[in-house]
């Protein structure tokens, strides 16, 4: 396997010349910015220089490589692949009711293609997209033993538009994943937080899929913004500095985690990137600078498991998380690499939601974490890949 990572900056152009990787088993990993939309010069730069390669990649709130973060740039990892194989598949989103059958649809088309399908990276548009139908759909479409991972596109703070590339140019309302298959591919995937939980537990007692109405029978936005104070000026991205931890009835000892994504002054309700199901109960949380670090270095921890030295680390952090660390925001990336084996290549996006396994293997929506996911190839035809 041959990994090469590169980046663009609107000052300085490429960071280096394209790599001679062309070809079918290559894929290319883009994250960028929202504003590419406008001008996807250096995008289709890239399509044009891979030409028989898969490039899969969407806007972010702030692109990773390395220990480097930046904005309005384009962070691209380079894997010429010896054995795998790759499919890539892409749907369009109408609205957000639509998420579970795409995610499901995507599953399944990927599956029939490949039957030793072993991995699913997806992006996803992170405004019209719904991502917990999504992920549970990808779920329910790929069957048991398939690893899933990838995140929501952003848009900065802004949450206005986001994108994924469809056909080389970044389109908004797509979800695409690729596939990933063979007896060979490797993946391992970790998520942490490192936030905390503070003030009382209160009960959804309306909601509509990722849209919350009320709790304990008052207006949800209203609650919500006493909490925040003068802060509740800048909503919705200050709500960013501070989720909602949830216990939904059916997993009432799993917690996940929500992100506001959007408010309705009108009805004083709360748009969140996953569902926030009546009859669960939530609980505002809060995070310092060195236990978001803290997390960032459990998840590499969690994924460096059998790891060898220069694989390939996807990182998908919130941007929530970015809000908060602000100037150390790069610690948190310096966290990742040193719980990784040398020579890895880290490459990534600060997202709107990541999508990971949770502990019991099956995979989720995560709000507010740094979620990674490495890729390897092995030569032995007889192993299994990792679950």
């Amino acid at each position: 396997m041959d990994l090469f990572s590169m980046s663009w900056h609107p000052d300085s152009g490429w960071s280096t010349p394209f790599p001679p990787l062309d070809g079918a088993k290559t894929l290319v990993l883009a994250f960028g910015s929202g504003s590419l939309a406008d001008d996807p010069t250096p995008i289709r730069e890239l399509c044009a220089a891979f030409p028989s390669a898969t490039v899969i990649g969407c806007s972010s709130a702030g692109e990773i490589t390395g220990d480097t973060v930046t904005d309005g740039s384009l962070a691209v990892s380079v894997v010429r692949f010896e054995h795998t194989r790759i499919r890539l598949v892409s749907e369009k989103v109408a609205d957000a009711g639509e998420s579970y059958d795409v995610g499901f649809s995507v599953a399944k088309q990927l599956t029939a293609e490949e039957p030793d399908l072993r991995a699913v990276f997806v992006v996803s548009d992170g405004l019209q997209v719904n991502g917990s139908p999504l992920v549970a759909g990808l779920a329910a479409g790929a069957g048991p033993g398939v690893i899933i991972s990838g995140g929501l596109a952003a848009d900065g703070d802004r949450f206005e538009r986001t994108w994924v590339l469809i056909d080389g140019e970044p389109r908004s309302g797509h979800v695409t994943a690729v596939g990933l298959a063979g007896p060979h591919i490797r993946v391992t995937t970790g998520s942490r937080g490192g936030w905390d939980i503070f003030g009382p537990r209160r009960l959804v007692t309306r909601s509509d899929g990722n849209i919350l109405s009320e709790l304990d029978g008052q207006p949800a936005l209203e609650l919500y913004k006493r909490y925040l104070g003068e802060r509740a000026a800048g909503l919705p991205a200050t709500a960013l500095l501070f989720p909602l931890a949830i216990w939904t009835p059916e997993a009432p000892d799993r917690r996940v985690v929500r992100t506001v994504l959007a408010i309705d002054e009108n009805a004083q309700s709360m748009t969140f990137a996953g569902d926030v199901p009546v009859g669960s109960t939530v609980q505002l949380m809060r995070a310092s600078l060195d236990r978001l670090i803290d997390g960032a270095s459990d998840a590499a921890s969690q994924t460096a498991t059998d790891l060898p030295p220069g694989a390939l680390t996807v990182a998908v952090s919130c941007v929530g998380r970015r809000l908060i660390l602000g100037g150390r925001t790069e610690d948190e990336l310096e966290a990742v690499l040193s719980g990784l084996p040398p020579q890895s290549h880290l490459v990534g996006f600060y997202s709107y939601g990541e999508i990971a396994p949770i502990v019991t293997g099956t995979c989720d929506l995560h709000n507010q974490t740094m979620t990674l996911t490495s890729f390897w190839e092995t030569g032995d035809e007889d192993s299994s890949a990792d679950e």
